[in-house]
């Protein structure tokens, strides 16, 4: 089967079309600079002018483009996140548009800031109210743009991620202090940190490829949430460094502006959906998630 997928040479993008091609899938992949990239057996790169008339037939597209949200949110990055992400969406809608055969699904992708910030509530996709601060506002945008797809009659999935762990993404930063023996929690530290393995958020995005009772949003994170202070003290652990140091929210905030609630605040994100509908996590847990990730830097 083929496959269309922007954002394709990012962080999770890179493992979701290593993970295709490993089931024998060949991947399309939408790039700015496609001649940078050396095409294979199962990887062409295009560009975003490709006429999609002349694309072989797609099972899928799959939408993960955007600009990173790290960085200072001066007005101009904020406009850059949002604009990246609606740009990005449009167009692969146009694209679907185009196409001779149009997918049987089209996942894009979200975040769980679409729920805003809490400390308290348990947030599943059953949850409809939206939170009150720019992430939301970016995430409401960005799945109000993809929901063209489902008035093209595809099935649409808003894939929800959470805190993505790997060797690359949140993780590398938030490791640096811990690895300079400077490790402890952040903040008031009782912040929710709704993580996944970028294992299983690449396992749980193929099984809503091709398990057609799953639409709409769904939350791309592992059942069991930690509090900053508990995340912390484990991640600590398994880096084999001492959790003894509390980094104070003005801090954060002095240094990286309101970017800074990504770490200093949080939410309690349930995957409800990929539960009931029976995936089964690889690393429901974070002690092992992490263990993994450091046995892996290892070699």
């Amino acid at each position: 089967m083929n496959f269309l997928i922007s954002g394709g040479t990012g962080f999770i993008g890179k493992y979701i079309s290593k993970s295709l091609h490993e089931k024998g899938h060949h991947t399309y992949i939408l790039t700015r600079s496609p001649k940078t990239n050396m095409n294979t057996d199962n990887t062409t790169y295009i560009n975003y002018n490709y006429p999609a008339e002349e694309l072989p037939i797609m099972e899928a597209v799959i939408n993960l483009a955007g600009e990173s949200l790290f960085g200072y949110w001066s007005s101009k990055k904020k406009n850059e996140i949002i604009n990246s992400r609606l740009e990005a969406t449009n167009h692969i809608i146009d694209m679907i548009k185009n196409m001779k055969t149009k997918p049987n699904v089209f996942i894009s992708g979200s975040a769980v800031g679409f729920y805003g910030i809490s400390e308290d509530l348990i947030f599943t996709e059953s949850t409809t109210e939206v939170g009150k601060d720019f992430l939301s506002e970016v995430t409401v945008k960005w799945e109000e743009a993809a929901q063209q797809a489902e008035r093209l009659g595809i099935r649409t999935v808003y894939a929800r991620f959470g805190i993505v762990l790997g060797d690359e993404g949140s993780l590398p930063l938030m490791s640096l202090p811990v690895k300079m023996f400077a490790g402890g929690k952040i903040g008031s530290g009782e912040q929710w940190m709704s993580w996944v393995h970028v294992e299983d958020a690449v396992k749980l995005i193929a099984y809503c490829l091709f398990h057609s009772e799953l639409k709409g949003p769904v939350n791309i994170t592992a059942p069991n949430p930690k509090r900053n202070k508990e995340f912390m003290k484990i991640l600590s652990k398994s880096l084999k460094r001492p959790y003894w140091f509390r980094t104070p929210s003005t801090l954060i905030h002095a240094t990286i502006g309101e970017m800074g609630q990504l770490i200093t605040k949080g939410q309690y994100v349930l995957p409800q959906k990929a539960l009931e509908n029976g995936f089964e996590f690889t690393y429901p847990e974070l002690k092992d998630a992490l263990g993994e990730i450091a046995k892996s830097q290892k070699k």
